[in-house]
């Protein structure tokens, strides 16, 4: 079996993904075909229906894919299903502090680390003929589990999120984090710097999210250990330039 995303990511490899919002079934081929190492499906703001994401998962794994759920909220039920379809990790918004944290932890893993509902006939356990055994160490070692902060109370709860066992790193959300920061707070940029700096000294994943290459380049020369290309922004600032073709 090779290496899942978060072997990968935490052997120092350097990822690249792309943000999709469903329904995307051929724009995760797309992106398959043009050599992304990870599809990141948004499930928050896009349609969350687990069907069509079961769908999207399996596009996924036709070219090796792996795929990564931005799920809604770290409810354990919704975390649950998108790992049985074969999702390889998950991310979870609005994470404020270490107990929110250790919840999206235990939704996430098996015990004794989580409190995940233990099944091997979903996809994550190819139908039943995995041994519960190694069906339970695969589901260890390649689940990614990743928190964003979007707020200032997130910000400055960022070590202790980071301390939590079973989290592997974390996002910010820039957009929530702006909208939630007041005057008395950080600006976002120093907010941004602070949450960088924890990841780095804990040791822990960081994923950027940017909308063009240069801004992904400059997140990897950054630190960044996974970008992701917020794939609507991408797209519209190109139809954008397409559009400048038309005769004035």
């Amino acid at each position: 079996m090779a290496d899942s995303l978060r072997e990968r990511a935490g052997a120092g490899e350097r990822l690249v993904g792309v943000l999709l919002r469903m329904p995307a079934e051929e724009l995760v081929e797309m992106a398959a075909v043009a050599g992304f190492d990870f599809v990141l499906v948004d499930c928050e703001h896009g349609a969350g229906d687990v069907l069509a994401l079961r769908q999207h998962v399996a596009f996924a794994a036709v070219h090796g894919v792996p795929v990564v759920v931005r799920v809604g909220s770290g409810d354990p039920g919704m975390v649950l299903r998108v790992l049985d379809q074969g999702a390889e990790g998950i991310l979870v918004p609005h994470v404020d502090d270490a107990a929110q944290a250790a919840e999206v932890v235990a939704s996430a893993h098996y015990p004794p680390l989580g409190q995940r509902g233990f099944a091997t006939y979903s996809r994550a356990g190819r139908f039943g003929t995995l041994d519960p055994g190694t069906h339970r160490e695969n589901q260890l070692r390649r689940t990614l589990v990743l928190g964003m902060v979007e707020s200032p109370a997130g910000v400055a709860a960022v070590d202790e999120i980071l301390r939590t066992p079973g989290m592997d790193g974390v996002m910010v959300g820039p957009a929530d984090l702006a909208a939630a920061s007041g005057p008395d707070d950080p600006s976002p940029q120093e907010s941004t710097a602070r949450v960088n700096a924890a990841v780095a000294a804990g040791g822990k994943l960081r994923m950027d999210i940017v909308g063009n290459a240069p801004a992904a380049s400059a997140a990897f020369a950054d630190g960044a250990n996974l970008v992701v290309y917020n794939l609507a922004h991408a797209l519209m600032a190109h139809l954008a330039e397409l559009r400048l073709a038309k005769p004035r």
